[in-house]
This record gives structure tokens, C-alpha cells and sequence, in this order.
């Protein structure tokens, strides 16, 4: 039985993503994430200007005439969600857990996704690969997804990105458009990301709050680590150490966008407080502009 404040926040985020997708983004992902190819369509009878290499042999020896073979863009892609559930997303200092803002941001792109006709799917994952839903379309499977995440209890803390993107290697070998969605508390996953970015778009959703990149000026503050349990113990009003608190911060965040620069995929930025929908709308029109 799933609790009414869960179904309450599933309604919420399936109600404003699907409001949001027809009216602001309308238009805007079908711009920049097109399909990865050609299919065929249909035959019909040559005529002078068509290319040659087009020419079906078999049914113009056949019928006795020449015919060409016509394509079609393929439209339909695979959106891959890789979501992280590990315990520090389930943190938040203003603006809710950031869990709750990555649930927003999959069923916006899932949203986008179904209204071009695309499939969309999910891995969740910890330190390790949780559970797999295959890519389908409809709005029920992406209810599905959503309630996934606020009912899904993984079995692991931590984070092992690595874990998920070879797992994505592994069962998906038609091009996908992959969103990683995780505030990236990892390391070492560049090896993997390069592996999976051969064969699919991979675009980083990396979910931080801007109140955990800097220690509160209350004195001797405890901090607990969501993921491994420790607990670290700082003097606020100390200075340096405010300041070597905020310069680790800054150098993980610096570190995350070396490492999708190196595999040649782009970030997406979104601060906890943050407009999802304005976000993702940035990012599509960056994408198009250059595109063009």
C-alpha cells in the first residue's frame, strides 16, 4: 500500500511534467533529439533524377520495369534513464530531497520522450545495479517509472556509476539517448562513460544543493555522511576551515565536469531550488543552437 503523501507527489510531478512538456517545451526536444537512421518505406516506379543505387533489382526484373526503394527517417529513439537512488540523494537542506527533484527531471524527459513517439526505460542503481525497466512508451508506463522512485527501497548507500553504464552496455545495443541522473558523488567511471558514449548520447543531470557547498556559521557543526554513515565534526566560525570546506566542494564539482568533458558529453547543471522545466529548456535551446 503506497502511502497519500507518496501518491500525492507522484500526481503532483506526473500532472505539472505532462503540463509542462505541452505547453513550454513543446517542440524543443523533438528539435534536437532526432532518430539515428534510415528504415525503408515503400517502392515505386523510377524516374529520371533518381539515384541508381536506389534501384530494387529484385522487383524491377520482376515487373519488367524499373523501381526504386524509398526510406524514411527513422524517428523512433530510446531514451534511457539511469537513476541514482542512493542514500544522499535522499538529502535536501531548503528545497527537498534532491530524489525528488531527479523525479521531476525523469518524467519531464519521459514526457518530452513519449510525445515524439519515443520509448523510454530506466536503471536505477546504488553501488550497484538495483532494478532494470525496459523501454516501452505511454503515460502509464511512465507512472510507473515515477512511482519506481518513491517507492523503489535499493538495497545499497552508495554510488558506483561505472556499475550502471556497463550494465547499460550490456542489454542496450540500439543507439540510445542516455541521461544520468545522480549528484556524481563517484569517481572513476570515465573509462565506462567513454565505453558507452561509442554507441549512445549520454548527458549528465548532476543534482546538487547549493546549501551543502558551504558549512552553516553555527560553530561546532556534525555532519553525517548519507552513504557511508561517518560522521565528520567542523568548527563553523573557523575560517580556514570554512574555506577548505567550500574549496572540496568546488574541486569535486570542477572534477565531474572534467571527467564528462573528457568523454565528450554535456552536463546539465540543476541546483536543488532550481526550475526543472526552465533547466532542461536552456539546455535543448544550447543543444539546438548548436546543432544548427
Amino acid at each position: 500500500m503506497i502511502p497519500a503523501h507518496i501518491i500525492k507527489k507522484i500526481k503532483r510531478i506526473h500532472i505539472k511534467s505532462s503540463r509542462t512538456v505541452n505547453s513550454i517545451m513543446a517542440g524543443q526536444y523533438k528539435s534536437v533529439f532526432r532518430g539515428s537512421g534510415i528504415e525503408f518505406e515503400e517502392v515505386r516506379e523510377y524516374c529520371p533524377g533518381d539515384d541508381v543505387k536506389t534501384l530494387d533489382w529484385k522487383v524491377s526484373a520482376r515487373l519488367g520495369k524499373p523501381f526504386v526503394k524509398l526510406y524514411k527517417e527513422e524517428r523512433e529513439s530510446i531514451v534511457m534513464l539511469l537513476i541514482d537512488m542512493s542514500s544522499s540523494l535522499k538529502f535536501g537542506t531548503f528545497s527537498g530531497p534532491k530524489l525528488e527533484r531527479a523525479a521531476e527531471v525523469a518524467s519531464v524527459l519521459a514526457f518530452n520522450a513519449i510525445k515524439n513517439s519515443d520509448k523510454v526505460g530506466a536503471i536505477f542503481f546504488t553501488d550497484r545495479v538495483e532494478k532494470y525497466i525496459p523501454p516501452k512508451k505511454g503515460s502509464s508506463h511512465i507512472w510507473r517509472v515515477i512511482k519506481e522512485i518513491f517507492t523503489f527501497s535499493p538495497q545499497g548507500k552508495g554510488t558506483h556509476i561505472s556499475a550502471a553504464l556497463d550494465y547499460l552496455a550490456k542489454i542496450s545495443k540500439k543507439r540510445s539517448f542516455v541521461f544520468i541522473l545522480s549528484d556524481f558523488l563517484d569517481d572513476g567511471y570515465l573509462k565506462s562513460l567513454r565505453t558507452v558514449r561509442q554507441r549512445h548520447e549520454v548527458v549528465g543531470v548532476m543534482i546538487y544543493d547549493k546549501g551543502a557547498l558551504q558549512l552553516p556559521l553555527k560553530g561546532i557543526i556534525t555532519l553525517s555522511d548519507f552513504e557511508t554513515s561517518k560522521e565528520l565534526v567542523f568548527d563553523g566560525f573557523n575560517k580556514k576551515v570554512r574555506e577548505e570546506f567550500t574549496a572540496g566542494k568546488t574541486a569535486h564539482y570542477k572534477k565531474i565536469l572534467s571527467i564528462f568533458s573528457k568523454a565528450k558529453s554535456d552536463v546539465i547543471e540543476l541546483e536543488a531550488g532550481a526550475s526543472v522545466s526552465d533547466t532542461l529548456l536552456q539546455y535543448f535551446r544550447f543543444r539546438e543552437r548548436r546543432l544548427r
